[in-house]
């Protein structure tokens, strides 16, 4: 079934690869979910989801993949299924409060209840709705589900009527999704792997298929074959500004370098408050006394590494034009003077801001900082990082 289920998604065109099809089987084996359709939704979606805007399609494959799953009868359930009655005191005693289970003993104890619920079942010939004996639903009989009575063995129901209990993948009741959204974490990496060239190094540790059937054949006798594993060459070198106009973005900022930090091998990082300058930094918290020289980086890192600027570009236009206009000590050279070096230095460059684009008109030292850059700006959402890892990857 679950084999099926990953065929569907790939005809639908969901770009499922079969890595995450093996993570979900995974998952399984641990038990992370058991004999809960609902838990099982959640958890293929997590798995096989990259991209929010594919949900809509998976809802609709999952419903048609598992159809009629959830809707099982109680009379099959048990015919099926011989729930051990201590397993059933267990539940009570888990979901109940200690009044109902005194309510329970008061009118003859989990006993006299489970006599009462078979007794029902073998007379009980159709669905009941309301009522106050067979059952059903909507009622108060102590059996069936959306009802309530003290002494009540639920049946047909997971969840309390009072939350929600309709099937999530077929009500698709859901807002939009667009590409303009900002990212989480996991959309990060996904949007940063288009940023991507591939190449072998290391040790040779990795199974080479095609060299070992070709040597074993050659030689008549099982000739493994192996080769350094390929890993993504690129270099990175990532710039954030920090403090300020950019304490509201610091939890999405914190999510970009998470990401960037586990997708690229070959990554550094500096900070630098509103423009770059002579100095950047390793530790905030020692920003003013452990600095590093800009020349020492634009000498150190060469020309092959893409640099990343992240920052709102909000600030006075002092900061970027004049020397001394910056705000928190005495710059020798405008800021805009470093930029360009920078850019002069790392030809394949970015600036990624937090700020939403429809507000960057509105803002002097966001133009000029746009201007510096050549437009190659973007925002901080899952098409302007894909617009940009597009342009790093020329």
């Amino acid at each position: 079934m679950f084999l099926r289920f990953f065929d569907n998604l790939r005809t639908a065109k969901l770009p499922v690869s079969l890595r995450e099809y093996l993570t979900l089987l995974e998952a399984m084996e641990r038990g992370v979910v058991m004999y809960d359709v609902e838990g099982f939704y959640y958890l293929a979606r997590a798995a096989l989801v990259k991209d929010e805007r594919n949900i809509d399609r998976f809802d609709q494959v999952f419903a048609h993949t598992f159809k009629g799953m959830e809707e099982i009868s109680t009379e099959q359930m048990l015919e099926q299924v011989d729930l051990p009655e201590e397993w059933l005191r267990k539940q009570m005693e888990k979901h109940l409060t200690r009044e109902e289970m005194a309510e329970i003993e008061a009118l003859g104890g989990f006993e006299k209840l489970m006599e009462t619920l078979r007794e029902r079942l073998a007379e009980q010939e159709k669905r009941h709705q309301g009522g106050n004996k067979w059952i059903g639903t909507g009622g108060t009989s102590p059996f069936g589900a959306y009802g309530y009575n003290p002494e009540g063995v639920r049946i047909g129901q997971k969840e309390s009527r009072h939350q929600r209990a309709v099937k999530v993948w077929d009500k698709r009741e859901f807002k939009d999704f667009d590409a303009t959204r900002e990212l989480g974490t996991r959309n990060i990496k996904v949007a940063l792997k288009r940023l991507r060239r591939w190449a072998r190094d290391g040790a040779a540790e990795e199974l080479d298929l095609p060299s070992t059937i070709r040597s074993t054949a050659e030689h008549g006798y099982i000739d493994v074959q192996t080769r350094p594993e390929r890993r993504n060459a690129v270099k990175v070198l990532l710039f954030l500004d920090v403090g300020g106009s950019m304490d509201p973005h610091v939890k999405l900022v914190e999510e970009l370098f998470s990401a960037a930090k586990s997708e690229f091998k070959h990554f550094e990082h500096f900070y630098f408050h509103n423009c770059l300058y002579e100095g950047v930094w390793k530790n905030n918290a020692r920003r003013w006394t452990e600095q590093i020289p800009t020349h020492e980086i634009l000498r150190t890192y060469g020309p092959d590494y893409r640099c990343i600027f992240v920052g709102d570009a909000s600030m006075s236009p002092y900061e970027i034009a004049y020397a001394g206009g910056a705000n928190e000590h005495w710059n020798p050279e405008a800021g805009q003077v470093w930029l360009n070096r920078a850019r002069d230095q790392w030809t394949s460059n970015l600036w990624i801001n937090p700020v939403p684009e429809q507000h960057w008109q509105y803002t002097h030292s966001i133009r000029m900082i746009r201007e510096i850059f050549a437009d190659q700006m973007v925002p901080m959402t899952l098409e302007g990082l894909e617009r940009g890892m597009k342009a790093l990857a020329r």
